[in-house]
């Protein structure tokens, strides 16, 4: 089954999040070694992004930066896993490395 582990951080990543993410690579390196790896990647900040609506008709698309936030989504891990509980498994390494909690969603539609 198809979990999202959704990792959230600051706009200005510190010293420490460059060691999370060298950190994180290795668990992507790791997860794809057992196959339970489907995507990963961090994100660009907030303010390199876009958004994009169509309104009637016409395609908009409107530049960042978006709403104020402390926290924005940093990045994520989407595995193909056995059950719920290696799902928890997984998320809780991530949230031990990143020193945070992360965000873990079910896909809608199972294998």
């Amino acid at each position: 089954m198809n979990y999202l582990v959704l990792i959230y951080g600051q706009d200005s990543p510190s010293e420490d999040a460059w060691q999370a993410v060298r950190e994180l690579t290795l668990l992507k390196d790791e997860l794809a070694g057992t196959g339970e790896l489907v995507s990963s990647e961090g994100l660009a900040v907030p303010a390199e992004g876009k958004v994009v609506q169509v309104r009637e008709g016409v395609q908009v698309v409107t530049d960042g930066p978006f709403g104020e936030a402390k926290e924005q989504l940093a990045g994520y891990f989407m595995v193909d896993v056995a059950d719920d509980e290696r799902a928890q498994q997984v998320a809780g390494r991530v949230s031990a490395i990143v020193g945070d909690r992360v965000e873990l969603r079910g896909a809608v539609f199972p294998d």
